[in-house]
């Protein structure tokens, strides 16, 4: 369906997009985006506990909260990094490398999220 101007209906767009990403995407970054997506959603929750009930042991939800956003942005960078359409940029790293950088940063990330935690 054409809108009048030309371009396509949101349907058509939201279309391609799932059709395209199914049959391109290989399968190991479905696996990270479906990691992305469950910490994006352990984030949000946490924000919304967080308004709904409050923040009293305050040190808790923000490490929490930032173990959150920062899972978040390691899980992106091993993403790009691991995506064979950047192979040319990240020609030095290879797969097995970025993902032990990533299990590094992960183990240093939440020794210090424990340490702040008290």
């Amino acid at each position: 369906m054409v809108s009048s101007s030309g371009a396509p209906s949101m349907v058509e767009v939201i279309t391609r997009l799932v059709g395209e990403y199914t049959s391109k995407t290989p399968q190991k970054l479905k696996l990270i985006d479906a990691y992305l997506g469950y910490i994006m959603f352990t984030g949000i929750f946490q924000f919304v506990y967080c308004c709904l009930v409050g923040t009293f042991p305050f040190n808790s939800f923000l490490s929490g909260f930032i173990s959150t956003v920062a899972s978040f942005i390691l899980g992106v960078c091993l993403r790009i990094q691991t995506n064979p359409a950047n192979v040319a940029v990240f020609k030095d790293i290879s797969v097995e490398r970025a993902f032990a950088d990533f299990i590094f940063a992960h183990c240093v990330l939440h020794l210090v999220v424990l340490n702040f935690i008290g």
